[in-house]
């Protein structure tokens, strides 16, 4: 008998019962050892099937999952009791047949066999065969002469080398310029109608060339424009893909040029009418469908565009006026802020309608300078310029009083004035100082200067409507503190506090999708978050979550005895999300994103099993749809952050390494299993359902926050009857004893 078929005397977990199938055979049920040799078991079932090609032909592909990829050493442990295998022709032998069939057919039959290509470039293990027999330097040749037609396929080939790039086998540094020419001909052809897969496809080159490679940024800058890139978003509207690829190959140029180019390139970007493009195309089109909001990979595409744009400030913002030249300019500015505060035709007393006290003549006195900053609320009124000797926010605070004191002059005398001329000194809101934490706080809010995050998807439609969106944001934020700043009757004392009243005003309407549809509804979203408001949500949220703050002795203990409950509570909850699944963004093994593809992992009902796989962004697949399996038993331990085997590139970005975590196997033999999380609270959530199935403490922030939630909540219900009974610190004194206990009742 064949030893894959050998019945073992006892259980063994290396040995696994599978189903092997074979066209026009009839299947067989074997016991697959896997310790034993792909090969070996591969000879065995030729054999039993009387197969007379070389055995060496032969290969096993996984046979119930989509993909089918073949099986190799590295992946053989995904064989599991019940799986179906197919035994088909190897890697070697199917690349050598399929390349053959592409240089020697024509018309659909190349067409066919390059489709079937793009399907099987997708296992690793058929890509490095097919690029080892020159497959892919015969498609790179074949598409610079042109000798591939549209109608035999070209959207498909181009496919095909995209996926055959993905897998990292070799460098982009490998293509050369003929074909980038080619390549970006296919994009620069705006005129007449471009096949949608040649362009989805060319435009996906062009970004990797340009991500990937060393050399040839500047020479895809030279071949494509951005007119073209931004003609192809407005013109495929029923093309999200196309729209989608022309924005990442914009981000992609954007995050690659210098310092001039960006401006410029944003300066194109802010126009009007590539902003309308871009809002009446893209993200209006999507939620005229009914959707509500663009796919994933679009708004991360767009929340890419939005962070690259205002990142352009991060020059001024990191500036310090420490050169002679710099220090003029900025002398300047301040110069001309103080013009237009104290020598406009509004004076004081008008802005308050009363009479003028004093003529511009006087107040410009250069006698008066230093007592104009000074009510213009500088801290260093004999030289100003030492406010903005802090980073962040640099000198781009003294641009944006700028250009809130040149575009809303009338708005920058009142708040200047009304602060300056009040007869209860004690509560002036000191503009300059207000003004400079303001853009600090936007810079925090926003994260200027820092890489965007590869999970990053929170766009604002409000910003796609101006060629100045942060100045635009600063201009609503200074006449909001002034009327937050009166509503708390502050002091200059309570500037910490005004301020994060403030950042709560400003964050919670960001969140509003409808407050950020322009900066009219921003505004007026902001108006209605008064100080009372945001006081009445604080507190809501406080009794809410609040930590129960009584120390009596008793409730210390009783909450001791409650919080294993709670524990098990929250254990169970984080085990609930992990049998519902998630979506994952995929990440290549060098922690890479790889653009518009996810898995979807989910644990099993009986938490033994980890089920995963490849789907598609809305699919929510079940488990048996999932054709991956990592059991519990087989977890040896789990790593977070860089300790991950996808994040030991020191390049990658801490917004993703932060999000990232391993399972890593007991065998040494199989891989990890590795995660990227979309944000914060999924991370938690995964790690805790982890940390529980392996028997460790959940220590996520997370379940310390629901911890106290639950636990201050548990402990108030069971302590509603005793409303109104004072529970002392400390126990009364238990009294002594009496003297004997020797009772005598008389009835």
């Amino acid at each position: 008998r064949n030893n894959s078929r050998t019945m073992p005397n006892s259980k063994d977990r290396n040995i696994v019962k599978i189903a092997v199938e074979m066209d026009d055979q009839l299947p067989q049920l074997i016991e697959f050892d896997q310790k034993r040799p792909l090969k070996l078991i591969i000879a065995d079932l030729c054999n039993t099937w009387s197969i007379v090609e070389p055995c060496d032909y032969y290969a096993l592909k996984f046979g119930d999952t989509e993909s089918k990829f073949y099986v190799t050493e590295k992946n053989r442990n995904e064989i599991k009791d019940g799986s179906v295998l197919r035994l088909m022709y190897s890697a070697s032998v199917t690349a050598s047949n399929l390349l053959e069939k592409i240089q020697l057919s024509v018309g659909e039959e190349r067409k066919n066999a390059l489709q079937r290509l793009v399907e099987l470039s997708l296992d690793h293990t058929f890509a490095n065969e097919f690029i080892n027999k020159q497959g892919k330097d015969y498609i790179v040749t074949a598409i610079e002469d042109g000798s591939i037609k549209i109608e035999e396929g070209l959207g498909f080939a181009l496919e095909a080398f995209v996926e055959l790039m993905n897998h990292g086998i070799v460098s982009w540094d490998t293509v050369d310029e003929v074909f980038i020419s080619k390549i970006a001909n296919h994009v620069n052809l705006t005129q007449t109608k471009t096949d949608p897969k040649v362009l989805v496809n060319s435009l996906a080159i062009l970004e990797s060339i340009v991500t990937s490679s060393t050399m040839f940024t500047t020479r895809v800058e030279a071949e494509v424009t951005l007119p073209n890139l931004i003609s192809h978003v407005q013109q495929n509207v029923h093309y999200p893909e196309i729209q989608q690829n022309a924005i990442a190959l914009i981000n992609a140029l954007f995050i690659k040029s210098d310092l001039s180019k960006r401006k410029a390139t944003a300066k194109t970007l802010g126009s009007r009418q590539i902003r309308d493009i871009i809002l009446n195309s893209v993200i209006s089109k999507s939620e005229g469908e009914g959707g509500g909001n663009v796919g994933s990979e679009m708004a991360h595409q767009l929340y890419i565009l939005q962070s690259l744009i205002l990142n352009l400030h991060e020059e001024r913002m990191q500036m310090l006026p420490t050169t002679s030249s710099v220090i003029e300019d900025a002398k300047e500015k301040l110069n001309e802020l103080r013009k237009l505060a104290f020598e406009s035709e509004l004076s004081c007393d008008r802005a308050l309608g009363k009479a003028p006290l004093s003529s511009p003549s006087n107040i410009g006195n250069a006698n008066n300078f230093v007592d104009n900053y000074m009510r213009l609320g500088f801290t260093s009124c004999k030289n100003p310029v030492e406010d903005f000797t802090t980073c962040p926010p640099g000198l781009l605070a003294l641009d944006l009083m700028l250009y809130f004191a040149r575009n809303y002059t009338d708005n920058y005398v009142k708040v200047v004035l009304e602060n300056s001329c009040r007869t209860d000194k004690d509560h002036e809101c000191p503009f300059a100082r207000g003004a400079i934490e303001i853009t600090s706080l936007l810079c925090q809010i926003f994260k200027i200067g820092e890489t965007p995050s590869d999970e990053g998807k929170t766009f604002y439609r409000m910003f796609f409507k101006h060629d100045h969106p942060l100045e635009e944001l600063f201009c609503i934020c200074v006449p909001l503190l002034n009327k937050t700043w009166k509503e708390m009757r502050a002091t200059v004392a309570d500037f910490e506090k005004v301020f994060s009243v403030l950042r709560q005003q400003i964050s919670r309407s960001l969140d509003e999708p409808k407050a950020t549809e322009s900066f009219e509804t921003f505004k007026a979203k902001l108006s209605e978050l008064t100080y009372s408001k945001i006081m009445t949500l604080w507190q809501k949220e406080r009794t809410n979550r609040e930590e129960w703050e009584n120390k009596a002795k008793a409730i210390l203990e009783l909450r001791e005895r409650v919080k294993p409950e709670i524990i098990e509570l929250i254990k169970q909850q984080r085990l609930q999300f992990l049998t519902e699944g998630t979506l994952f963004v995929k990440y290549s093994n060098k922690g890479q994103r790889v653009k518009d593809k996810f898995w979807f992992c989910r644990l099993s009902t009986n938490y033994k099993v980890f089920y995963y796989g490849d789907t598609q962004e809305n699919k929510v697949p079940s488990i048996d749809e999932l054709s991956h399996k990592f059991p519990v038993v087989d977890i040896k331990m789990m790593l977070v952050g860089r300790d991950c085997p996808h994040m030991k590139d020191q390049k990658s970005k801490k917004s993703t390494y932060a999000l990232a975590f391993s399972l890593i196997p007991d065998s040494d033999q199989e891989e990890a299993l590795n995660f990227v999380a979309s944000n914060e609270k999924i991370f938690d959530y995964w790690t805790d359902g982890i940390n529980a199935l392996l028997g460790n403490s959940m220590v996520s922030k997370e379940t310390q926050r629901d911890l106290e939630t639950l636990l201050s909540m548990d402990i108030k219900l069971r302590l509603l009857d005793t409303e109104g009974v004072t529970i002392p610190e400390v126990p009364p004194e238990i009294p002594p004893s009496p003297p004997n206990y020797d009772f005598n009742f008389k009835y």
